[in-house]
């Protein structure tokens, strides 16, 4: 009986100790500052994610070369998601519990930020997505989930508001990935909004994720004639139903959103992107001082234009770090509650958070042509 009240009691307590262990962490007071990092350096959007790794190195540089935060040197930890939630919630785990992160950048993509994000509340470690436009990212990622882009109900109510009114569109088809979180969420969105400024749906398709092969819902969807058809994916999928799409005569305004924003959207889909449009969060061709230095020095880093991705990571991990030194600690709860204040001027433009914690932003119009995104208008909220 002795020998059972011991291992008893000793169970007790290592169960205990674990529960702890789940909590916040005590911050330490010097030493590296870590955050962690989640991004798709593989798999299908792995050109988002060298982008949004490029925008956060930077960022590193600067932040280091200026003395970091508050005399302690940062160091952003990245983990590659392959754009996969399960993934996601795995290398997120690492970060929280192995590597020791104050705080995780990302993930880029809802799906996987959705899956991290309950991860991140129970852990009380702060995170932040910046291009994570799915409602349910914060909805369901909990207290301790910020994102610093818009949502894609404001998303798909600019593209419905411009189809309708600077399209004039009357008719639109809707093709989108019905396994995807982000692909779904638009669709949804921009159907409410077109329907509601009187314009109508006359078709709707769908396909699964990694599919390549468009023509049977694009063949149903011909004979309907839709003034335009919304495309709501990623760069490369977009491409090759944009190719499809031309070659059985369909040559009307194709729609999209931010998952465009890519070099390799010109690579894919050739000239049968030319004269489609998407929501974007910023335009290369902005002039603010701010959009013009980030530039420059992602130029001279890289050699490369920033795109999107580019720049809402950097928004994201920069919005973070002055999130941790404005508290003046490294424990969650004190970087949440700063996270809650901010009222920061980044490349995107300026994010303050609502009670979600969803940013409140802008967005802008963008017209592919000729191998470039052109910019074409910007709406506010």
């Amino acid at each position: 009986m002795f020998k059972k009240k011991m291992s008893l009691l000793l169970s007790m307590s290592m169960a205990i100790g674990l529960l702890a262990g789940c909590g916040a962490k005590s911050a330490s007071t010097t030493g590296e500052i870590k955050i962690g990092v989640v991004l798709p350096l593989t798999g299908s959007v792995s050109s988002f994610g060298k982008s949004g790794q490029n925008g956060i190195k930077l960022l590193e540089d600067q932040v280091n070369k200026a003395g970091g935060i508050n005399g302690r040197k940062i160091k952003f930890i990245y983990e590659d998601d392959e754009g996969k939630p399960d993934t996601a919630t795995t290398v997120g785990t690492k970060l929280i519990s192995s590597d020791n992160v104050v705080a995780i950048v990302g993930p880029l993509t809802s799906g996987s930020a959705i899956a991290l994000g309950p991860i991140a509340t129970q852990s009380k470690v702060p995170m932040i997505t910046g291009s994570g436009t799915n409602p349910d990212v914060t909805k369901k990622g909990g207290e301790y989930v910020f994102r610093s882009c818009f949502i894609d109900p404001f998303q798909g109510s600019v593209l419905a508001k411009f189809a309708s009114g600077d399209l004039k569109a009357k008719t639109a088809a809707i093709l989108y990935d019905n396994g995807n979180d982000y692909s779904k969420g638009l669709a949804e969105f921009f159907e409410k909004g077109f329907v509601a400024a009187g314009g109508k749906i006359v078709a709707k398709e769908t396909y699964a994720t990694g599919d390549k092969d468009f023509k049977a819902q694009l063949t149903k969807m011909q004979p309907t004639k839709p003034d335009v058809v919304l495309l709501p994916d990623y760069y490369g999928t977009v491409g090759n139903i944009a190719k499809q799409a031309r070659a059985i005569g369909i040559n009307v305004p194709l729609l999209g959103g931010d998952g465009w924003d890519s070099a390799e959207l010109f690579k894919v889909g050739g000239t049968a992107v030319n004269g489609c449009y998407l929501s974007d969060h910023y335009s290369a061709d902005d002039t603010a001082p701010i959009v013009v230095a980030f530039q420059k020095e992602y130029k001279a880093k890289y050699n490369l234009n920033a795109d999107a991705m580019a720049v809402l990571n950097y928004d994201a991990a920069k919005i973070m770090v002055e999130a941790i030194r404005t508290a003046g600690k490294t424990d969650g709860p004190s970087i949440k509650a700063s996270l809650a204040k901010t009222s920061l001027e980044v490349v995107s433009g300026k994010v303050s958070f609502d009670a979600n914690r969803d940013a409140i932003k802008g967005a802008v119009i963008l017209k592919v042509d000729g191998g470039k995104f052109n910019f074409v208008k910007k709406l506010v909220p």
